[in-house]
């Protein structure tokens, strides 16, 4: 154990027993010596303010019950707990830099303190643990910090939106639910008043955001749920179809360890791994496919299968040379 693993056990060791526990006793647990022991003792009596009178009767120690119900500081984890905020902090910085940085600062620090007392330096933590964004698009830190807003305190937005797939500003009356990350850029789940359902609005694109008075439209989070996690990709919704793709040997040795989507269903056929995954708008589900060329193939349903094949079509229209 190192000393943050042993705190924790001497703290549930002491909020369990209702008399002093022997030094003995809290040796055994722990498998540490008595030195070792006597040591975190005092850290937790001297940094951490805990009231650990020592008992000679017993040759122990407990709680004091006059003083105040102690608890460990809310910023106390084991090494492996602070290398995964160490990456989440790492994580929040590269999604949308210099948001969280007066907030994180003291945070930070605490961290990288307590990380040295477990034998390893913030520095070589972040020099070793690297998340590696691919091809995010920058939202800018005004409006994320407007929209994010609205999230948490339920307010209405009126956005301006440009739609990249049809390349028009329309102007939105939204009820904003959800924020989420999604293959390392941000999207909003509202409800739009002028589409009358809900909607994935990519935050990049939202040039305006303002709050707008009135209640936010009531939405059942079981909704939400089946809105975000029913079918492939961030295009959600429900369930209109199920994609049977089939992979060849060489790319099956991949494919069969990912997950596309919790509902996903895989199989062995021979040296073909078959793979069929729920979807409702294909447009995410298309780009995903054709990534694979020639190592898949889309055996149904015949509607996706014909968006692929003219796809592939078009795409060799545009690379044939003369003479092919």
């Amino acid at each position: 154990m190192n000393r943050a693993e042993r705190i924790y056990r001497i703290h549930g060791l002491l909020k369990g027993s209702r008399r002093p526990v022997p030094l003995a006793r809290l040796m055994e647990e722990l498998g540490a010596s008595r030195a070792t022991v006597v040591r975190d003792l005092a850290y937790m009596r001297d940094f951490m303010g805990a009231p650990l009178p020592y008992d000679r009767n017993l040759n122990g120690y407990g709680y004091d019950p006059n003083a105040p119900e102690f608890e460990l500081p809310g910023l106390w984890f084991n090494a492996s707990e602070l290398y995964a905020l160490l990456a989440t902090e790492q994580l929040l910085e590269s999604v949308q830099p210099g948001l969280l940085g007066p907030s994180l600062g003291p945070l930070k620090g605490r961290i990288r303190k307590l990380l040295g007392e477990s034998g390893h330096s913030s520095q070589t933590v972040s020099q070793r643990v690297r998340l590696q964004p691919m091809a995010p698009r920058r939202v800018d830190d005004r409006l994320f910090g407007q929209v994010s807003a609205a999230v948490l305190e339920s307010m209405p937005l009126h956005i301006e939106y440009h739609g990249r797939e049809r390349d028009i500003f329309s102007q939105r009356r939204v009820h904003p639910y959800r924020l989420t990350h999604y293959r390392d850029n941000w999207y909003l789940i509202a409800w739009c008043d002028q589409a009358n359902s809900l909607r994935t609005f990519s935050l990049d694109r939202i040039r305006q955001a303002e709050p707008v008075e009135g209640p936010l439209r009531p939405v059942d989070a079981s909704l939400l749920d089946r809105y975000l996690g029913g079918s492939f990709g961030i295009f959600t919704g429900t369930v209109e179809h199920w994609a049977v793709l089939r992979f060849t040997s060489e790319r099956a040795r991949w494919v069969a360890d990912e997950n596309w989507h919790p509902d996903q269903i895989g199989r062995w056929d021979g040296d073909v791994y078959e793979l069929q995954v729920p979807y409702s708008d294909p447009r995410e589900l298309l780009m995903d496919i054709l990534k694979y060329g020639p190592d898949v193939e889309v055996a149904a349903p015949a509607s996706l299968r014909r968006q692929v094949a003219a796809r592939l079509r078009a795409a060799w229209e545009r690379y044939r040379g003369p003479g092919d």
